[in-house]
C-alpha cells in the first residue's frame, strides 16, 4: 500500500521544483526501470502491481493495486510500476570527442529522443543551456528509453561554454554547407537549436562552420526538420566519416 505522504512526494517529483528540493526523479515501465536499477543510479522505492523485481531488497519494494499506481503515474494508462531514484551529483564534463550542445530544447520527447540517438551514436557527453528541459522531467526519462544512465548530461551557461572551447563549433542553419559534401572531425561541438526558433543569434555568433541538411523534396516547400529527426541525420553522418 501506498501511504498519502508517499503520494504527496511522487506527485510534487511532476514538477521540476520538487525534485531539486528532494533531489529525486521517477521512472515507469519494466524496462525503464530495469535498464536504471543496472545504471549507478541510486533507487529509492519501487513500486508494483506485480510480484516481479525480486532482486530489489523488500524494504524498497511495496506491492500495490492498479487505483493507486494511477494516483502517483504521470501517464494516461499507466505501467504496471513506478520507482524512485536519487538525482546524482552532475559528473565533470567531458571536453573531448563528439559534444552535443542543445540550445534550448523545449519538448521533453525531443530531449528524450536526442538522448537515446546519443546513447545509439557513442555521443557521451551533452551540454544543455539553462532553458534546457530538465532531463529528469518524467517525459524525459521515459522517451530515453535508460539511454539517461549512459550519457553524461550537464547544464551550463551555453554562450560562456562555447565562448571558452577550443573545440571547432557546428551549428545546423538553412543557408550552411551541404553536410554530405562536408569533411567532418572526430572532435568537435555540435549544436542543434530550438525547436520553433532554431540556434539563438547569440550562439549563432560563436559558431564556427555552418552546416545544413539538404532538401530533395521536389517543391522544396518543407520548413525544417524535427530537431530529433535532424539530429540523427547529423550523428550518422558525423560517425560516418569519422
Amino acid at each position: 500500500m501506498v501511504s498519502k505522504n508517499q503520494i504527496k512526494l511522487i506527485s510534487g517529483l511532476h514538477q521540476k521544483k520538487q525534485r531539486f528540493v528532494n533531489q529525486l526523479f521517477f521512472a515507469e515501465g519494466v524496462k525503464v526501470i530495469q535498464e536504471l536499477l543496472q545504471s549507478n543510479f541510486e533507487l529509492e522505492h519501487l513500486y508494483t502491481t506485480l510480484n516481479d523485481f525480486e532482486t530489489v531488497q523488500s524494504s524498497k519494494r511495496t506491492l500495490i493495486n492498479e487505483q493507486e499506481l494511477k494516483k502517483i503515474s504521470a501517464l494516461s494508462t499507466p505501467n504496471s510500476c513506478l520507482a524512485v531514484f536519487k538525482i546524482p551529483a552532475e559528473k565533470k564534463i567531458i571536453d573531448s570527442g563528439l559534444i552535443l550542445a542543445l540550445d534550448d530544447i523545449r519538448d521533453p520527447g525531443n530531449l528524450g529522443t536526442i538522448l537515446r540517438l546519443c546513447d545509439w551514436f557513442g555521443i557521451k557527453q551533452v551540454i544543455c543551456s539553462k532553458e534546457t528541459v530538465d532531463i529528469y522531467n518524467p517525459k524525459v526519462v521515459q522517451a530515453t528509453m535508460g539511454s539517461i544512465s549512459r550519457v553524461n548530461v550537464n547544464y551550463v551557461d551555453l554562450n560562456v561554454f562555447l565562448a571558452q572551447t577550443k573545440l571547432p563549433i557546428f551549428g545546423t542553419f538553412m543557408d550552411g554547407d551541404n553536410i554530405y559534401q562536408s569533411s567532418l572531425p572526430q572532435d568537435g561541438i555540435i549544436i542543434m537549436g530550438n525547436e520553433a526558433n532554431g540556434i539563438s543569434s547569440e550562439i549563432e555568433k560563436l559558431v564556427t562552420s555552418r552546416l545544413t541538411i539538404p532538401r530533395f523534396g521536389e517543391l522544396q516547400k518543407t520548413e525544417s526538420l524535427n530537431v530529433a529527426t535532424a539530429t540523427a541525420i547529423i550523428l550518422s553522418e558525423f560517425k560516418r566519416n569519422s
